[in-house]
């Protein structure tokens, strides 16, 4: 499955079903086949995101900390950060949210 998320400020997203999930659930939206994101979630959901992306970059540190430096960390299966997929769904929100349009995905 892959998420489509639309809008009529903003071009389409397009993300693979276990990044859209993770996404959505950093939100605190639930993941399924079809939802809303309504302008008063939108700068939440930007703030609960950044905060994510913080604690995500901070847990890295800390472990290559713990092993001796960043050449020491074992390379995680997804190699692409959380800021990576995040950042371009975050840019959605606030375009959306200035605009005052909700983005919907699987409609």
């Amino acid at each position: 499955m892959i998420y489509k998320f639309k809008s009529r400020a903003t071009g389409d997203l397009i993300m693979l079903e276990p990044d859209g999930r993770r996404v959505l659930e950093i939100i605190g939206k639930t993941p399924g086949p079809q939802g809303i994101i309504v302008v008063e979630q939108m700068l939440p959901a930007v703030a609960a995101l950044n905060a994510a992306i913080a604690k995500a970059e901070a847990d890295f540190k800390a472990a290559a900390e713990a092993a001796g430096g960043v050449d020491n960390v074992p390379t995680p299966h997804d190699a692409v950060t959380l800021r990576q997929r995040a950042v371009p769904f975050i840019e959605m929100l606030k375009e959306c949210a200035k605009a005052e349009r909700e983005i919907v995905w699987g409609v």
